[in-house]
């Protein structure tokens, strides 16, 4: 009996490491909306390969910068002349009659040499744009991956806020169908017993079928919803996620209008800094033209040995070695080049020109973008206060006609159309609230607010 339990707690336990040993099937979050734009910021596919160009401009950097650094190359060369090239001489020189040629093969048929050298850039006026070039560009990447980072946050929000609303559009549609199921099948018990006519059934039923029709087109749209959230967090689609905020309360929430206060500075938006970034390109390109018409100069060092030999003898003890070394300079001075440069800077001058008018227009654009996120953010608010408003009225008109119908003071058809206009409030209070938030995160987007508290 001891031995059989001690087998079974053996058994339990191998199963209970297995078990653990095995990935999840589908993976399981919770998520405020703080928390997602967190995660997503870290492992959205956006933001991935935004850290990666930031990475690849690093190092093209340095690739810019070691063009000035010493560079040290060796080479080793093997020659076999399986057909000796033969020159003549004069005949008398060997002996022979003047006027005559002898035919003379020089040197040896192999030959091996090896050579190390190490050359260093003293002056060049393009590398040194080079160089200014690099850390533009890095900044560049830099400013890049933080709009990726906006355009996420703000992707995140959006997506958040979209399964919210088609969660609570399933639920309120839910207890519409509840109440009109209901509603139906009194009025119809009614008609069996011949106090209300067939058309009140049909009304109702015209309307139960619509409202049933829309709450399964609803949890069709929370599933795929669902599925684009979590393609927005860089998750698996059919990974489950519970958000932790709900809609009234996120909504409120971005109602305080204090983002409406702060001052809006342009060198602030990621735009207007990348705009500008390109106009800094375009003056270090109109600045490397012009460094083309000043002289480089560079210097190296070599050590080489040579060995020669009619056989393969070049890894004996015995063969002899010949060793030289070369210590020069180069200056590169251009005289002239036909206008070439001329024209290749003044087209560099017209891109520069062309940049700085391109920034001023981004400007424009920008300030334009700010003053219409303002407007749009104070009417979605308007707007859900005026929804919430009409929402109240339907509902009490709803009521009154729910009452005036079932006392037979108000036809189907009136019962009809304020369920109907019911319906509408509701569905305009959710899209509301919606908006609220997403016009809350363009005005953010705009301001850099994330990045610049």
């Amino acid at each position: 009996m001891r031995n059989n339990l001690w087998l079974i707690c053996l058994g339990w336990l191998l199963t209970t490491t297995i078990s653990a040993q095995q990935p999840p099937t589908s993976s399981s979050y919770s998520f405020t909306l703080d928390e997602a734009i967190e995660f997503a910021l870290e492992n959205s596919y956006q933001s991935i390969n935004a850290r990666r160009d930031v990475a690849k401009a690093l190092k093209r950097k340095w690739e810019t910068t070691a063009d000035g650094l010493p560079q040290l190359s060796a080479a080793v060369d093997y020659q076999n002349r399986l057909k000796q090239p033969v020159s003549l001489i004069p005949g008398e020189v060997a002996g022979g009659e003047p006027g005559t040629f002898v035919p003379v093969v020089f040197g040896t048929r192999q030959q091996a040499s090896a050579t190390a050298t190490l050359s260093q850039l003293i002056f060049d006026g393009s590398y040194l744009v080079g160089l200014e070039a690099a850390k533009s560009f890095l900044q560049y990447n830099n400013d890049v991956e933080e709009k990726t980072q906006l355009e996420v946050r703000k992707g995140v929000i959006n997506a958040y806020g979209s399964v919210l609303v088609a969660q609570e559009s399933v639920k309120i549609l839910q207890n519409n169908v509840s109440t009109l199921e209901k509603n139906y099948l009194e009025t119809k018990k009614i008609f069996e017993n011949g106090l209300a006519e067939e058309e009140d059934v049909e009304q109702l039923q015209i309307t139960l079928l619509q409202i049933t029709n829309q709450l399964s087109n609803a949890e069709r749209l929370e599933k795929i919803s669902m599925q684009m959230f979590n393609l927005t967090l860089g998750v698996p689609v059919d990974s489950n996620i519970v958000l932790s905020d709900n809609l009234d309360g996120l909504a409120l929430k971005n109602m305080e209008q204090s983002v409406i206060g702060k001052p809006f500075i342009m060198e602030n938006n990621i735009d207007y800094r990348l705009a500008y970034l390109v106009t800094e390109q375009r003056r270090l390109e109109l600045k490397l033209e012009k460094s083309r018409a000043l002289p480089s100069l560079s210097a190296f060092v070599n050590y080489g040995t040579q060995a020669n030999s009619n056989s393969f003898t070049f890894l004996d003890s015995d063969q002899r070695w010949f060793q030289s070394s070369i210590l020069g300079a180069s200056l590169n001075i251009p005289i002239f080049s036909s206008l070439k440069r001329s024209a290749r800077t003044q087209q560099a001058r017209i891109a520069d020109e062309q940049s700085r008018t391109d920034l001023l227009r981004t400007q424009r654009e920008i300030q334009l973008q700010y003053d219409t996120a303002i407007s749009d953010y104070k009417f979605s608010i308007e707007s859900y206060d005026t929804s919430k408003q009409n929402l109240a009225l339907a509902e009490r008109i709803e009521k009154k006609n729910q009452i005036k119908y079932t006392e037979g003071l108000a036809s189907s058809f009136e019962l009809r159309q304020a369920q109907l206009q019911l319906y509408s409030s509701q569905n305009e209070v959710l899209n509301a609230m919606l908006t609220i938030i997403n016009k809350k995160a363009e005005l953010e987007t705009i301001l850099n607010t994330p990045n610049n508290k």
